[in-house]
């Protein structure tokens, strides 16, 4: 685990390229911090997943909208229940950014990584998603890890779910961000 920056946010975006585990970790996260959580998957219009389903990556034109919804419905979130945790790939800083000034607060970003190789084992095994493993490599082309500069924690997706999920609720706690 790195820690790229030590500030606070109620606003947490799990992120990574597709199969990194994004949805699962979120999910669990969400579960022991009893706050919602936002699948952006869900947020995606029909035109994006048509795309991503026939192995054709998004443009940044396609992602605009769609991190601008959700930065809104996070930030709207967490105004309900205090904090908010999101699953969302965020592989650019120029979407992370996007995301914060449509949020208009800081966002910690969560970013599970992992390789190549362990990550394309687990989109193989997946039956129930529409990103196919072929748009594996330009995921990885364009992912730009989060910068020292930037409100981020870096955990490696090699240890179990909840090994991940229980890393990072002990440094949102050991930062004193969990309610």
């Amino acid at each position: 685990m790195a820690r790229s920056s030590t500030s606070s946010s109620r606003l947490i975006v799990v992120m990574g390229v597709a199969g990194c585990g994004k949805s699962t970790v979120g999910a669990a996260l969400a579960g022991r911090l009893h706050k919602p959580f936002l699948d952006a998957d869900d947020f995606h219009p029909p035109a994006n997943i048509e795309k991503m389903s026939h192995g054709v990556p998004l443009s940044d034109e396609d992602r605009w909208p769609w991190l601008d919804r959700l930065g809104q419905e996070l930030h709207a979130a967490a105004d309900r229940d205090g904090m908010a945790v999101c699953a969302c790939s965020a592989l650019r800083r120029a979407y992370r950014e996007r995301m914060i000034a449509a949020a208009g607060e800081p966002i910690l970003f969560v970013y599970l990584k992992g390789t190549r190789e362990i990550i394309a084992g687990r989109m193989s095994a997946r039956t129930d998603h529409f990103m196919p493993t072929a748009l594996l490599d330009s995921q990885f082309a364009t992912l730009e890890p989060p910068g020292d500069d930037e409100l981020s924690l870096s955990v490696d997706i090699g240890p179990s779910v909840t090994t991940v999920a229980e890393t990072i609720h002990s440094h949102l706690t050991s930062r004193g961000d969990t309610p």
